[in-house]
Order: C-alpha cells, then structure tokens, then sequence
C-alpha cells in the first residue's frame, strides 16, 4: 500500500497481498541473513550498518542496530512540532505585517514548488521542508488575514476545527474504530481524485467563464465540498499514521522522520484550507 503522501509513496512504505505493512520486504532465502530486514537491499541496502569479514561481505549482522540511527515516536513529534510551528510563526508574521494577498499568492506557489522537489527527491533535506513550511506559513496567514476581515473569527475558529479533526483521528486510529487496509486506501485515493478532478473543472470554467465555475465552491455545493474535503483530509490522517507506524516498526531511519514531519504537515495544512472556506461559506452571508 503506498500513501496518499506523495512523500510517503517514494520512502517504499507498502503494503503486501496479505493485507501487512512493509517497506516492500523480500522473502527470507538461505544463506541472507538480511532478507527479512525490509530496509535491507542485500550489499546494496545504504542503510545497512554492517561489517566486513574477509572473503565474507556483510556475511554477519550486527548484534543490535543503534537505536539513534532508527527512527522514533519522539523524533516524528519534534520534526512535526518544528515543521508546523514554523507554519504558525510565519502565518503569525503574515498576519501582523497585513501581507498583500499578491505576495501570499507568490508564497504559495514557491511553497508549492519545494514541496514538489522534496516529493520526488529519495531522501529528505531539513532546509527543503522547512523552507516549505515558511512559505507555507507565510500563504496561509495572508489568506486567513483577508478571510477574517469578512467574516470575524474564521481563522480560530479554522485552527480550532483542524486540531478537533486531527485528535479524533488519532484517538480513532489508536484504539482501531479506523483500520487502515488495502480497501480503505483504494477508496480514499479514488475519492481524492474525483474530488481533485472535480476541482480542477471547476476551475477552468471560472477562469474561462466567469463567476463561480460550476458552483463547487461556494453556496450549497459548496458547503458539500467542503464537508467531502475535511473528511478526506481526515483519512489522508489515518494513512499518514500508519506509514508512521510502519516505519518505526519496521526500523525505518532516522532521516524519514522528517519525511513524516512533511507528510503530515501537507495533510493538516489541506484540512485548514477547507475548514477556512467552509467556514467563509456558512458565516459569509
């Protein structure tokens, strides 16, 4: 199983034909003592800590990993924490600078465009995402600066949202009412593409046409697409979880943590956009 993270799918976390997770682990064979190690690619695993032996590469695994070479909860919580703090101290900066809505754009699709070269690089660059997080911040405290001229106490009110939905689905996730299998990814994914696709639609006949396109994104249809938008953010969640969980179960190293940290920050800033515009739609009347 990959993830909806395009972050996620290029780390090789899966998901075998029975229904386990891996990071696309090979059958044990004899005489490779590293076959079930899903990280080792046999001599050419770059993250296998080995030693040599005359005549014997690699011939003995050592004893016990070294536990700081290998990802942890811990280290997901404080990469998570640093990425998402910097959102909210370059939105904080946005905000109190009253940024023109010109500049956010520009933030945007510079954010954009790191995130995309973090996506397709193999392995992550702390400057590269935090970077995205401070263009990112710096976007998405423009937009709710402008939002909340119209319609008072959006933007708290977006964050409040976004910090419900996000402990509902862990707890959720935690004591299993979520289980995350190969059915649940498949439909989570068609669904996220019809709704991109629709979007995508409803963007050009507003460019071409005039107006609000098909009306997607603002009245009744709206508030659907709204709603449809926070509970898919809400299930790219449980996935994001559970390539966490993978990874750490799987001796994952500690470099995906900030991967993690990324994906994870990209899921929360998608459910506070369609909290914010929902709550513009409900209030903006």
């Amino acid at each position: 199983m990959r993830s909806s993270n395009p972050v996620f799918s290029r780390r090789g976390f899966s998901r075998d034909n029975g229904g386990y997770a891996g990071f696309h682990a090979q059958q044990p064979q004899a005489g490779n003592p590293y076959a079930t190690n899903p990280y080792a690619q046999q001599q050419t695993n770059p993250y296998a800590q080995q030693t040599q032996t005359a005549g014997q590469p690699y011939a003995t695994p050592p004893a016990a990993p070294p536990q700081a070479a290998r990802m942890t909860m811990d280290d997901v919580v404080a990469r998570t924490g640093m990425t998402v703090g910097l959102v909210v101290v370059m939105a904080a900066v946005a905000w109190i600078t009253d940024m023109s809505l010109g500049l956010a754009i520009g933030a945007a699709l510079v954010a954009m465009v790191l995130s995309l070269v973090q996506a397709f690089k193999r392995k992550p660059v702390p400057a590269l995402i935090l970077a995205y997080a401070a263009f990112e911040g710096l976007f998405l405290g423009a937009l709710s600066n402008f939002v909340d001229g119209y319609v008072n106490g959006a933007a708290m009110q977006a964050v409040l949202g976004t910090m419900a939905v996000f402990t509902a689905v862990l707890v959720m996730y935690k004591t299993r009412i979520i289980r995350v299998t190969q059915r649940f990814y498949r439909f989570v994914m068609a669904a996220a593409i019809g709704f991109v696709l629709l979007m995508a639609v409803n963007l050009l006949f507003a460019v071409f046409g005039g107006g609000d396109g098909l009306g997607f994104r603002s009245g009744g249809m709206g508030i659907l697409f709204g709603v449809i938008g926070i509970l898919l953010g809400a299930c790219f969640l449980a996935l994001d979880f559970k390539q966490v969980e993978d990874g750490i179960a799987y001796g994952a190293p500690k470099e995906e943590s900030w991967m993690a940290a990324f994906g994870l920050t990209l899921t929360l800033v998608w459910i506070y956009l369609e909290f914010l515009r929902l709550i513009a739609i409900l209030q903006g009347d």
